[in-house]
């Protein structure tokens, strides 16, 4: 990033640039490796009694004193991607939550408290869309007593790394005392060039019906009952793949590639694509998700969405093959 103007280096944000998005120059503690700079890129979030907060796209706070302030300038949006299909964040949003409907869930104000008995934070947690009608100290104390009350521990879902994103409410939850626990990407990509690629989809079964073999493969089975099936067969149009093969000691066929769409008008979202360990880097995986998009197309979709955990890299490089690129990260926040 370059901050030099006729070879000079300036500071030129204030505290009335809170919200924006902006690249910051400092001085690291020179106890600490010898003096040196360092640039951090983010949104301003907050500039309190001398220190800045900058809150980068991972959701992690950067806090730089005043005094470290070496140059800073506010830097426009990041710029649009060049492929894949046109979305916001609120629409993804929207379109990402229903697809992990909760078994049951209430409103507080523009917010959306979801439980489902502890199966995946995405539907235990609590979806803020907006304001919640309250003081957030308040909102986040009525939070944490309708979790209690359901014997689950509290959770925040907030994205950064968008446009329309929610680095400020990351920042206010970090203040309250909230923690960032878990991260993810949410990628995203054109619909078409999944179904076309080569792959076994002839292996592959499609059906609306989840069955015992799916669930036997599926790795967070067998400890969430009746909400875990109720939170994987909800949805605007849900579809389940598999392939089978036969098992070694008895010669039965068993699930050894699993996979569940969901088709929401134009999106076709994809989860829980899994692979059983024997079974990998033969196209399995690939195959499940090109039967299942060539099964969203014929149902109108156009675009296609993923989650998956930042740290997931394995996963990362089959999705990039596919042409998905990153729309925004996601957080779960956590007293």
């Amino acid at each position: 990033m370059e901050f030099t103007g006729a070879g000079r280096l300036e500071v030129r944000i204030t505290p009335h640039d809170v919200g924006k998005r902006v690249s910051i120059r400092r001085l690291t503690d020179p106890a600490v490796g010898g003096m040196k700079f360092t640039d951090t890129i983010g949104v301003l979030t907050s500039w309190d009694k001398g220190v800045l907060l900058i809150t980068r796209k991972t959701g992690e706070g950067v806090r730089i004193p005043e005094s470290a302030l070496v140059a800073g300038k506010v830097v426009p949006p990041a710029p649009a991607r060049r492929r894949g299909p046109a979305a916001d964040f609120a629409e993804l949003a929207r379109v990402t939550g229903r697809a992990w409907q909760p078994v049951e869930s209430e409103r507080l104000g523009d917010w959306e408290l979801r439980a489902s008995a502890g199966f995946t934070r995405r539907a235990n947690s609590v979806l803020p869309l907006g304001d919640p009608g309250l003081p957030l100290s308040d909102a986040l104390a009525r939070v944490r007593g309708w979790y209690g009350e359901r014997g689950l521990p509290a959770y925040v879902q907030a994205s950064t790394g968008a446009a329309g994103t929610q680095e400020r409410l990351c920042a206010d939850l970090e203040a309250h005392g909230w923690r960032r626990e878990v991260s993810a990407l949410v990628r995203i990509g054109a619909l078409a060039p999944v179904a076309d690629r080569v792959a076994p989809v002839e292996r592959v079964r499609l059906s609306r019906d989840l069955d015992e073999g799916w669930l036997r493969r599926y790795q967070r089975a067998g400890q969430y009952g009746e909400a875990m099936l109720k939170v994987l067969t909800s949805g605007p149009s849900v579809w389940f793949a598999s392939v089978s093969a036969p098992d070694e000691h008895t010669g039965n066929d068993v699930p050894v590639a699993i996979g569940r769409c969901v088709v929401d008008g134009r999106w076709a979202g994809f989860m829980a694509v899994e692979t059983s360990p024997e079974q990998r880097r033969k196209g399995l995986g690939t195959a499940v998700m090109t039967a299942l998009a060539q099964r969203a197309l014929a149902e109108g979709a156009s675009a296609a969405w993923l989650q998956v955990e930042a740290d997931n890299e394995g996963a990362r490089a089959l999705y990039d093959g596919m042409g998905f690129t990153t729309h925004h990260s996601y957080h779960h926040f956590r007293p």
